[in-house]
């Protein structure tokens, strides 16, 4: 009997944890409250830390600023012709992410950038990020500050590269750089495991100055889509995570939006949920 209990509350909770929204129905995901987003801050980076847990006077860890202590609004929602609009200061590593998690679905976006820029990344592009398929507790990344998931790129020049985050791992199709380690999407390439970087098809940024670029994510059983202005950046496939010596599927949770020493504005975030990948894009899962 307690088995059977045991199980019914663990459905129960899924329920409440994980979206079921009707397919095909577009639900807008941003308000002036942020009613559906928490946010987790971990600390300011300084020059040349690598990423290290900051020090106090005594030489012992500083703790994470945490869970919904954004004190310092590094995420705040602004008005734009009536419209609202994210803004991301940049100014402390962390993130913003949903309180629900998701699959199957596709999640479109806009993104400009600010003009902020923060240490430890002064003298580097602009960056954020979609973090997607993201589970369990903030901080487990080289940075100390987001969730286990993918990442859909968002830099300048870089939008719709892929990045792993913690032990995340994907398949993707690529061809290497000539005299370069680098790797790129490329669809008629060879299939590889990434733990690591690989770079877009081509730079499908908006390039002036305060415009917009469109993003689109789509996210379908074990498979994803990084879509930038209608073209696609990015095929992936086998979502999945190492634990341990276990390597575990990673195909549903919350979405984040990085703060990464760069002022970034998000709007028209909208998320729709999908009982297939859409068709037009099948060849690029052959």
């Amino acid at each position: 009997m307690r088995t059977v209990a045991t199980f019914i509350c663990a459905c129960f909770c899924l329920m409440l944890c994980t979206s079921f929204q009707p397919a095909g129905k577009w639900v807008n995901l941003l308000d002036k409250d942020l009613s559906r987003w928490s946010t987790y801050l971990s600390f300011k980076h300084t020059d040349g830390d690598g990423g290290k847990i900051p020090k106090d006077a005594a030489g012992n860890d500083v703790k994470a600023i945490g869970y919904d202590k954004d004190t310092a609004q590094v995420f705040s929602v602004v008005m734009e012709n009536g419209e609202p609009m994210l803004r991301i200061s940049g100014e402390i590593y962390g993130c913003v992410f949903t309180k629900q998690a998701y699959a199957n679905y596709r999640l479109r976006l806009k993104v400009r950038w600010g003009k902020n820029k923060f240490v430890p990344r002064l003298n580097e592009y602009k960056d954020s990020g979609v973090l997607y398929n993201s589970q369990g507790p903030s901080g487990v990344d080289y940075w100390h500050s987001w969730m286990l998931g993918q990442e859909f790129q968002v830099g300048e020049g870089t939008m719709g590269d892929y990045w792993p985050i913690a032990s995340s791992r994907m398949d993707i199709r690529s061809t290497k750089r000539r005299d370069t380690t680098t790797y790129i999407f490329d669809p008629k390439g060879e299939k590889r495991e990434y733990g690591g970087y690989c770079q877009a098809i081509a730079d499908y940024e908006t390039k002036a100055d305060g415009a917009w670029t469109n993003l689109e994510l789509i996210v379908f059983g074990d498979k994803a889509l990084h879509l930038v202005n209608g073209k696609v950046a990015m095929a992936l496939a086998n979502s999945r995570y190492k634990d341990g010596d276990a390597i575990k599927p990673l195909t549903q949770g919350k979405i984040q939006l990085q703060s990464e020493s760069a002022e970034v504005y998000y709007k028209d975030i909208q998320l729709q949920q999908i009982t297939e990948m859409p068709k037009e894009y099948a060849g690029y899962f052959r």
